[in-house]
């Protein structure tokens, strides 16, 4: 004997169509969500790279030797293919900071206070402070990006990240 249909356990048409509804309401929510998570994903990345840059500026600066007068800066080697010469050996001296750029790796590109190459993603420029004393050096890091824009002259950077250095000796 057969049973009848209106016995059966079913889902109808409208139950079905509202269940997809629902569905497609959550989905649609959770792909707006991904132009935010994206920007913070490239932003994240950029604020990580920009770190680096301010941990190898740091690394030169505090590699930076106090030789006796006469005597050339150790530091890049005798082969002269240091391009961080500039920012060696003059703590005391300097009055205007350095500009100096990077591409998206991290890697130092052009050169140290001219114009950004179409490379540099990030600017770097590195302040000198008068130290506070004899064995003490002083600086501020600044990374920006893109390296094109100068906050310096009204530019607004897309980010930056900024660090205070202190060497002792």
């Amino acid at each position: 004997m057969k049973r009848p249909l209106s016995g059966s356990a079913a889902f109808s048409l409208v139950e079905v169509t509202l269940a997809l509804g629902v569905a497609a309401i959550c989905l649609i929510a959770i792909l707006g969500l991904m132009p935010a998570t994206l920007k913070t994903q490239q932003t994240s990345i950029q604020q990580t790279t920009a770190n680096q840059i301010v941990s190898t500026v740091f690394s030169f600066l505090r590699a930076d030797v106090r030789l006796p007068p006469g005597q050339a800066n150790k530091v890049c080697g005798d082969d002269g293919t240091c391009e961080w010469g500039n920012l060696h050996g003059h703590w005391r001296d300097r009055a205007l900071p350095d500009t100096v750029y990077f591409t998206k790796e991290a890697k130092q590109t052009g050169t140290i206070n001219g114009n950004p190459p179409p490379d540099a993603v990030f600017r770097a420029k590195v302040t000198y402070r008068f130290p506070p004393s004899e064995t003490t050096s002083l600086a501020d890091i600044r990374v920006t990006w893109p390296a094109q824009v100068d906050p310096d002259n009204g530019g607004v950077s897309a980010g930056s990240v900024t660090s205070l250095i202190t060497v002792n000796r």
